[in-house]
């Protein structure tokens, strides 16, 4: 029953977790570098190290802001149900 609470939860956390994580990355990228726009694997104008140092801190970004939104999540069905929903 747990696992099923915490089903819509998911759904909808992972469909946050995207923008989120998006939007970070744009953020810290910009605090980094000072530049507006975020590389793009087919800009012919960045270099394969910029492109790659971008790609490795968006990968990071996004994991630790799912890890956080599944987490929080879990915590709140816990919350609600009082059981863990994995149990």
């Amino acid at each position: 029953m747990n696992k099923l609470a915490y089903k819509p939860i998911g759904l909808v956390a992972g469909a946050i977790t995207g923008a989120v994580a998006g939007l970070v990355f744009k953020q810290i990228w910009r605090l980094a570098t000072d530049q507006d726009d975020t590389p793009n694997a087919t800009d012919e104008d960045r270099g394969w190290t910029e492109i790659l140092v971008a790609a490795a801190l968006q990968g990071a970004i996004f994991a630790i802001v799912k890890a956080a939104v599944d987490r929080g999540g879990a915590a709140g069905v816990r919350q609600l149900t009082g059981k863990w929903p994995t149990d």
